[in-house]
């Protein structure tokens, strides 16, 4: 139960921190000017797409954090024989970052109105995002190939099911992402638009990223070896 708590504390706590720089302790009924003069938004002045997406990010922080806890109380019985950590993994999680970074500058250039550059953002972007995907592949080839198959171990198990909810979620968020690329090429270009969906796949991809951090250390031990040390300054 602890380490559910833990989980679900991070990731309120990072919920809340999103929340509160999106405006929405504003008092839009103190404002002026016609309802109309905002079409895109709700009544807290954010984007309606923004809010659902808010949404959806909790419901997969916390379907993230289950298999977590399931892995904590899994890895106490006898049976449990953890992987060795492919150094592939390593070269994954910084082109993960790669990615979110090249998104995060396709904000910028969109808020800029540089449409070179947030097309430039936003390709890079998706290539990395599927290199990490293919070098994921990679590592599943590899592991199976040195004998760590899927039934061999529950650790093994963990470390599939885990690693490819992962996956499923970039690929899901890729769909997304080619969407706004056609989106920035399209003949019918509207700016404001463009930059809603280009800020909507950032958000996606630092949450994705922030996740694969989670998981890396989870699979890597550290995360076990931290809750020892809280466990004995709290006692």
């Amino acid at each position: 139960m602890s380490v559910i708590l833990v989980f679900l504390l991070v990731i309120a706590g990072i919920a809340g921190w999103w929340l509160s720089h999106q405006g929405l302790m504003s008092k839009p009924w103190l404002e002026h000017g016609p309802a109309a003069a905002f079409p895109d938004t709700d009544v807290t002045g954010m984007p309606t797409a923004k809010v659902g997406l808010g949404v959806f990010l909790a419901v997969v922080g916390c379907l993230f954090a289950l298999f977590a806890s399931a892995y904590f109380m899994r890895m106490e019985l006898s049976d449990w024989q953890p992987l060795p950590i492919p150094p592939l993994l390593w070269l994954n999680t910084g082109v993960l970052v790669l990615s979110s970074v090249a998104l995060q500058c396709a904000v910028i250039a969109a808020h800029r109105g540089q449409i070179d550059m947030v097309r430039l953002g936003l390709v890079t972007g998706g290539l990395t995002a599927l290199a990490f995907l293919a070098g994921q592949l990679v590592v599943w080839r590899d592991l199976s190939a040195s004998g760590y198959f899927l039934e061999a171990n529950p650790a093994n198990s963990f470390f599939y099911m885990i690693t490819g909810m992962h996956g499923l979620h970039i690929l899901g968020g890729l769909v997304a992402l080619a969407r706004t690329i056609s989106g920035a090429w399209g003949r019918r270009y509207q700016p404001e638009r463009l930059r809603l969906s280009v800020e909507l796949c950032a958000m996606y991809w630092h949450f994705l990223l922030f996740v694969w951090f989670a998981v890396f250390v989870l699979l890597a031990g550290w995360a076990a070896d931290f809750i020892d040390i809280c466990r004995q300054l709290l006692t």
